[in-house]
C-alpha cells in the first residue's frame, strides 16, 4: 500500500478542492449520497452483467461496472453478494465460495469494485486507484461502488430474488457496511474485518504512512477527514436491516481494521454478532469460520445466524 502511494503520489487534491468537497457533502444525507437509480446500458453475458456506473470516474475502463453471477439453477433463489478485498489478486478464492453457496440453494454475485479485475485503467495496477491521496476520488470511489452494490440487487430484484447475504471483506466489508445502513433485505451479512472508520485507517494505520505523509503537503488533517465521516464511515451510521442477522469478524493482530474499532461498530449496531479470531489481516481463518458459522442458516433460514 506504501509503495502504491509513493508511486501514486502525484494524484493528490488541493486543500481548496477538498474544502469545497467536504462543504456540498455536508448538506447530503446517505440516502442522497448513495441514491439508487436505475442501470443504464445493462449488457447479460453468459455468466457475467456490466452496465455503466452511476458515478463515471473519468476512467472509461472503471466506468464499465461488472459483476460475475454464479447461478444456483434458480433465478428466484435467494443471492449472496461478494465484494472483495482492496488489491485483490486473484478472484480464484471467491469463486470456491460461490460454489459453496450454489451448493446450499443461492444464487451470487462477485462485484467487480471500481478500479479492479475488469476495471483497471491502463499503466494502473490492481485497485491501487482506489486509496490515493487524492482524497476526492477516494470518496467518490466508495460512493460509486456503494451506489453499484444497490444497482446489483435491484438487479435480482426485478427477476423474482426477495432475500439477499451478504460475503464482504476488508475494503469489501467496508463498502458493504454501508451498504446495510440503506437496503433492508439482507438475511444475513458477514463482515470479515471491514474498514469501519475512515479516520483510523488515514491517520492510524501502518498501511496508510505514507498517505499521511503526502497529506501534510496540502494540509489536510484527521479533523478534515471526519467532517465526511456521517457518508462514508459505518461507525456512523445505523443497519436498516435486522442487525441480528449481522456477523462481524476480528483478528487479534489485525492493525489494519483493529478490534477496537470493530467493537465500537458491534457496540453501536446493538444485537449484532462480533466473533474476534487469532490472525492478522490477511489470513484463512476467518473466512472458513464465517461459513461455518452461517451453515446452519443458509440451509434453514429460520435459524438464528449466530451461533
Amino acid at each position: 500500500m506504501n509503495a502504491s502511494q509513493w508511486r501514486l503520489r502525484r494524484h493528490i487534491c488541493s486543500r481548496e478542492d477538498f474544502e469545497a468537497y467536504l462543504k456540498e457533502g455536508e448538506t447530503l444525507t446517505k440516502e442522497k449520497f448513495y441514491p439508487l437509480v436505475e442501470m443504464e446500458e445493462l449488457q447479460e453475458h453468459a455468466d457475467a452483467i456490466s452496465w455503466k456506473s452511476p458515478r463515471p470516474s473519468g476512467f472509461l475502463e472503471n466506468d464499465r461496472a461488472m459483476a460475475l453471477i454464479f447461478p444456483c439453477g434458480k433465478q428466484e433463489a435467494p443471492t449472496v453478494i461478494i465484494l472483495h478485498v482492496l488489491m485483490s489478486a486473484s478472484d480464484r478464492g471467491y469463486r470456491r465460495w460461490a460454489k459453496k453457496f450454489n451448493d446450499q440453494g443461492w444464487n451470487v454475485a462477485l462485484l467487480h469494485l471500481p478500479f479492479h479485475y475488469s476495471r483497471i485503467p491502463a499503466h494502473f495496477f490492481n485497485g491501487e486507484l482506489a486509496i490515493t491521496g487524492n482524497l476526492i476520488r477516494f470518496g467518490e470511489t466508495v460512493r460509486q461502488a456503494v451506489m453499484e452494490v444497490r444497482q446489483l440487487m435491484a438487479f435480482f430484484r426485478a427477476r423474482g430474488c426477495k432475500e439477499f447475504g451478504l460475503w464482504a471483506t476488508s475494503y469489501g466489508g467496508w463498502i458493504g457496511a454501508l451498504t446495510l445502513s440503506l437496503e433492508k433485505d439482507f438475511c444475513f451479512a458477514c463482515l470479515m474485518q471491514p474498514i469501519v472508520n475512515p479516520e483510523h485507517t488515514i491517520w492510524k494505520s501502518p498501511a496508510s504512512g505514507m498517505l499521511r505523509r503526502l497529506l501534510s503537503g496540502p494540509q489536510i488533517t484527521a479533523e478534515d477527514i471526519a467532517r465526511h465521516s456521517h457518508l462514508t464511515s459505518p461507525i456512523d451510521s445505523d443497519p436498516v436491516c435486522d442487525p441480528s442477522r449481522i456477523l462481524i469478524f476480528g483478528g487479534t493482530f489485525d492493525t489494519l481494521s483493529p478490534v477496537s474499532e470493530l467493537e465500537k461498530l458491534h457496540s453501536r449496531w446493538r444485537g449484532s454478532h462480533l466473533m474476534i479470531f487469532p490472525q492478522g489481516h490477511f489470513g484463512y481463518t476467518i473466512m472458513n469460520e464465517a461459513y461455518r458459522v452461517c451453515l446452519p442458516y443458509l440451509q434453514d433460514h429460520n435459524l438464528p445466524v449466530a451461533s
